[in-house]
């Protein structure tokens, strides 16, 4: 069985190197051309071209790349018309792989499956139809995307979040970290402004305030703030000014064992939006979301949403119990009430935690061997 597959982040290379072992599992004989990171390669993959060429975000940087961007979409596409495998595999990054499927559908019958759906369930669901013109198979990271995808005519197997096989703190590595930073049995709150260099400056001085707000009324609680690599500087400097300094700890620098003791012995986490309310929720640890952005992208982005929550917990679970400080409630005062809130009452939350890992998938079978499994009954289904 000869498979293309194509991934342009390291969230992509994570899930394609899981899903060429999963293949391995099954297929004696599988061969994978295509490009991916260290982690595919390790898998085996000679990758066309370093990934890191196509791992561009914004649309500033997109522009200012078209023409490369172009080039490597064609190289791209070339190149799995001249492999003819019995199937092309794009994982994420739909703007650069879905625009290779298309160009590879242009010209042939190969089969093309993309790997994580998009979310059309919270904006522009014409998305789905568009991306039917030329995908076959989605494989869903989340339990509730199949219906979207097939209603435009594809088919979709829900195949697992890869936060279930991630690593969790064991009960002595979480008695350890609070030993190490002199936190023992003090309740602590993570402080988690989000990766990126934008989102880091606009979050960390309203978590100042909200730090502030609950040094007067919970003058026990401790906190820590592990820093993204990118962003480490930043956040040093910016807490530089505050009056009660979070303990900040650097996953490159102290391990990834050690972000995973914190996200296991927190009591609470005031997170940005996005999927680390999963790594939360893997960790058992309750959360509030606060998150805000520029005000022409939250006009935007707030006319498109179709949603009433942007927390995946609450989206899996089907509940409403993870507290959320969105847009103009992105403030000190109902940040710190809500991180009190959850506090005091943190029940419903560990609940819908659990519910939402175990929709994830945790306990089965590994995702990446759900979807090595879902592409080769495709296959088999496509006559191949």
């Amino acid at each position: 069985m000869r498979v293309f597959v194509v991934a342009g982040e390291a969230s992509g290379d994570k899930l394609g190197a899981a899903l060429m072992a999963g293949l391995r599992t099954h297929i004696s004989d599988v061969q994978f051309e295509g490009i991916g990171g260290d982690r595919m390669i390790a898998q085996g993959l000679q990758s066309l071209f370093p990934m890191d060429e196509i791992s561009i975000m914004g649309i500033t940087e997109i522009l200012s790349q078209y023409w490369h961007l172009k080039a490597r979409i064609r190289e791209t596409a070339d190149a799995v018309l001249a492999a003819k495998p019995d199937v092309l595999i794009t994982i994420d990054l739909p703007e650069f792989g879905l625009r290779v499927a298309k160009l590879v559908k242009e010209r042939s019958e190969i089969r093309t499956v993309h790997y994580v759906a998009p979310t059309v369930w919270a904006w522009r669901p014409g998305r789905a139809k568009k991306m039917a013109r030329h995908i076959d198979q989605v494989l869903a990271l989340l339990p509730f995307e199949p219906p979207y995808m097939e209603a435009a005519g594809m088919r979709c197997d829900f195949v697992g979040h890869p936060v279930v096989t991630d690593p969790v703190a064991s009960q002595d590595d979480m008695a350890k970290f609070r030993k190490t930073y002199r936190i023992n049995g003090a309740p602590f709150a993570l402080i988690l402004p989000g990766s990126r260099r934008s989102e880091v400056s606009r979050l960390l001085p309203i978590f100042k305030d909200v730090v502030a707000e609950l040094e007067l009324k919970r003058p026990d609680l401790k906190f820590v703030l592990p820093a993204a690599p990118n962003v480490a500087a930043l956040v040093h400097d910016a807490i530089a000014t505050w009056s009660v300094k979070p303990i900040v700890i650097n996953p490159a620098e102290d391990g990834a064992e050690t972000k995973q003791a914190a996200f296991g012995a927190a009591d609470v986490a005031i997170a940005a939006s996005g999927t680390v309310s999963l790594e939360l929720a893997a960790s058992g640890t309750p959360m509030v979301i606060a998150y805000d952005m520029n005000w022409l992208s939250r006009q935007i982005i707030g006319r498109m949403l179709l949603i009433d929550t942007v927390t995946l917990v609450n989206l899996v679970a089907d509940t409403r119990v993870v507290p959320e400080c969105i847009g103009d409630d992105c403030q000190p005062k109902p940040i710190a009430e809500a991180v009190l809130g959850t506090l005091a009452a943190p029940d419903k939350q560990i609940a819908a935690m659990a519910l939402t890992m175990e929709r994830l998938g945790q306990g089965g079978l590994a995702p990446g061997e759900r979807a090595a499994l879902a592409v080769l009954d495709g296959v088999n289904e496509n006559g191949g």
